[in-house]
């Protein structure tokens, strides 16, 4: 891959270290200081936050411990996050063919790609992705955890939760595909306002239970497709930690909310992935 095809990394140095070493190191001690699975049960889909790691990387380590025991098979995760930076009338796909970070390129996935034309809900933007955090801060951990992957991203705008759960199915795969929605829950509430709405939050999403509002969550329009999709393939999901930036590195007069969840598919000897 030639420079003009690759973005480079625009939060490096910002939400997590530039230093390649520095912030393999910081990866791996959030996922160490993460509790264990009581079970491993096969993940099929994650939600999970975005802001800097000192603020929410120890409830993004939480959901990405989760993946330990089916890192070896997965090989392509469909990455949806809310687009903060430039306008989106859809979901956006950038034209550049790999990803940068200090760790390393991550390949875009082509056929993942191409798999999403004919879609009128799925447009090409790369001012859409160049500044954007969410799905950017995502990518370290998922090479410290899968090591060899590749990605299709999609910065989400103005959607509807039919329109998104429209893309993943087109993406569903199978054990090789994983599918993570970047999104933080309140925003800049005290700490016990935050608190109750995204408990309320929580328990919405643990029943599939849609539409959730921008209130409720930055990344609210991906998460409504994921849980839409969810429902129709009879996903289960599991809270994995719900805390807010009062509770990690901020004060608790103006928080920032975030959860991890876990979504598998039901129990059984024959449930596929």
């Amino acid at each position: 891959m030639t420079p003009s095809t690759l973005r480079p990394a625009a939060v490096a140095g910002l939400f997590y270290p530039a230093a390649p070493a520095v912030l393999r190191k910081t990866v791996q001690e959030l996922l160490q200081g993460a509790a264990p699975p009581a079970q491993d049960r096969p993940v099929k889909a994650l939600i999970v936050p975005h802001a800097g790691y000192v603020y929410s990387g120890p409830i993004a380590a939480t959901a990405y411990r989760r993946l330990h025991a089916q890192a070896a098979s997965i090989r392509r995760v469909v990455l949806l996050g809310p687009a903060h930076r430039a306008p989106v009338r859809g979901l956006a796909l950038p034209n550049w063919t790999g990803l940068q970070t200090p760790l390393g390129i991550v390949p875009v996935d082509q056929e993942g790609v191409a798999a999403l034309q004919g879609l009128p809900q799925v447009v090409r933007s790369d001012p859409a992705h160049a500044a954007e955090h969410s799905l950017e801060v995502q990518l370290p951990f998922l090479q410290v955890c899968l090591g060899s992957f590749a990605v299709v991203p999609l910065a989400v705008g103005e959607a509807r939760a039919e329109q998104v759960a429209e893309v993943l199915e087109r993406l569903w795969g199978g054990p090789e595909t994983l599918l993570l929605i970047s999104s933080d829950l309140s925003h800049y509430l005290d700490y016990d306002t935050a608190r109750q709405l995204d408990a309320q939050t929580a328990h919405q999403i643990l029943a599939c239970r849609i539409p959730l509002s921008h209130d409720q969550a930055c990344g609210a329009t991906p998460v409504n497709g994921l849980l839409l999709a969810a429902r129709r393939h009879g996903l289960v999901v599991e809270l994995l930690d719900l805390r807010n930036s009062g509770d990690t590195a901020g004060d608790r007069a103006r928080v920032v909310g975030y959860g991890a969840f876990a979504l598998h598919p039901p129990q059984g000897p024959n449930s596929p992935v």
